[in-house]
């Protein structure tokens, strides 16, 4: 799910309270709008391996002044923000630098600029109700409840009682060399998750629903037929109504590649 973040941070000002608003965007940075200075967050943390396409390895922070006056005495080296502020003003780093992981950063960001930020977070938008629409044409649950809590990064699908979610994954995974994502904390076994998020298309999302289609027939989870072909006639009249896709399309960069 998303979190309504402008909400949250007009509740703290409402309550005059002097807490830090911190925003994990781990799954949603490059793939659904995001402000930090507008909406007043004090820390955003975000990382390298899901909307920017990249490895993991690379960890970011935004950081608001409020949030650098209240830094505390405890002591720490490796983890504190003035060294790295200071190193990144002179464009260094104060450790080792991650090189090729910036390299790939910097390939990343033309690409996201290149599409647009709005076509990516459409993209985005597309995908993920495509996927809804799928889930529902099996007769499964979405995890989040409420629609407008909907991440655009990845679906969470409820499996019935007595079902192994992570045994149909590794169902999917051993047949169709196709991994997803496993549920955590209270909710594994119980769903297992769909991502749509980064460098990804039609036809990506298209193979992703047919191999959980026929995953979740061959695991013996009772679905309906047709939840992979509701998906397709959604984003066929998406297409139809938006034109063709952006750099991530066929004649785009992975028909270059």
């Amino acid at each position: 799910m998303r979190s309504p973040v402008p909400e949250i941070r007009d509740a703290i000002d409402r309550a005059g309270h002097p807490a830090l608003l911190l925003v994990d965007t781990i799954s949603s940075l490059g793939s659904m709008e995001y402000r930090h200075d507008d909406w007043g967050v004090d820390v955003t943390v975000g990382c390298s391996q899901k909307g920017l396409m990249l490895p993991p390895g690379l960890g970011f922070n935004a950081v608001s002044e409020k949030a650098l006056a209240h830094r505390g005495r405890l002591p720490r080296s490796y983890w504190d923000w003035e060294p790295v502020i200071a190193a990144n003003r002179r464009g260094f780093f104060p450790y080792t630098p991650p090189t090729n992981l910036l390299y790939g950063l910097r390939e990343a960001l033309i690409m996201l600029e290149e599409e647009g930020l709005d076509a990516v977070f459409a993209r985005h938008d597309r995908h993920a109700e495509a996927t809804r629409r799928a889930v529902r044409g099996w007769g499964l649950e979405v995890l989040c409840a409420d629609e407008r809590a909907y991440s655009s990064s990845l679906t969470a699908v409820v499996l019935p009682a007595g079902h192994d979610a992570d045994a149909v994954r590794e169902l999917i995974l051993d047949r169709y060399d196709m991994s997803l994502g496993t549920g955590l904390g209270r909710l594994a076994g119980r769903v297992f998750r769909i991502g749509h998020l980064g460098h990804f298309n039609d036809l990506m999302l298209a193979g992703t629903l047919s191999g959980v289609e026929m995953g979740l027939a061959a695991a013996g989870v009772p679905i309906k037929e047709g939840g992979a072909r509701a998906a397709l006639t959604y984003l066929e009249g998406m297409r139809g109504r938006e034109g063709a896709e952006g750099s991530v399309g066929a004649e785009g960069r992975e028909g270059a590649e």
